[in-house]
């Protein structure tokens, strides 16, 4: 599972499993590890510094890295509206100036952050 997400984020950027090893600040080799164990049908959990890494450099939550569905969340803090419509308008602007290909990740991306609070029976 830990491996499944890990390749969700990195296609949802647009980088490779290693070089998004180096750019977060561990070591490449380790992606190459999780992927034989991956492939032999062994789960993988990395170290917390690794996942730390990780969640910092794709902007993911350690949660949903790690597949747990029922863990808390800050989504029951209330949002000003005028943040989220500022937040909206410069999501909004952004996206038209990009290309669809990348217009189509940011959606992947959006649906994969959000997808741990689908069940959530407040969304």
């Amino acid at each position: 599972m830990f491996y499944e997400r890990y390749l969700r984020l990195c296609n949802a950027k647009g980088v490779k499993p290693s070089t998004a090893a180096t750019e977060a600040g561990f070591n490449r080799g380790t992606v190459s590890v999780w992927k034989k164990k991956y492939e032999a049908g062994i789960d993988v959990t990395p170290d917390q510094e690794t996942i730390d890494k990780i969640c910092a450099y794709f902007g993911c939550r350690e949660q949903w890295l790690r597949g747990i569905k029922n863990a808390p969340s800050n989504f029951g803090e209330r949002v000003n509206d005028a943040d989220l419509d500022d937040n909206y308008a410069i999501l909004s602007r952004n996206a038209r100036n990009m290309s669809p290909e990348n217009r189509a990740k940011l959606v992947e991306l959006a649906k994969m952050m959000f997808e741990d609070f689908k069940e959530d029976p407040n969304n």
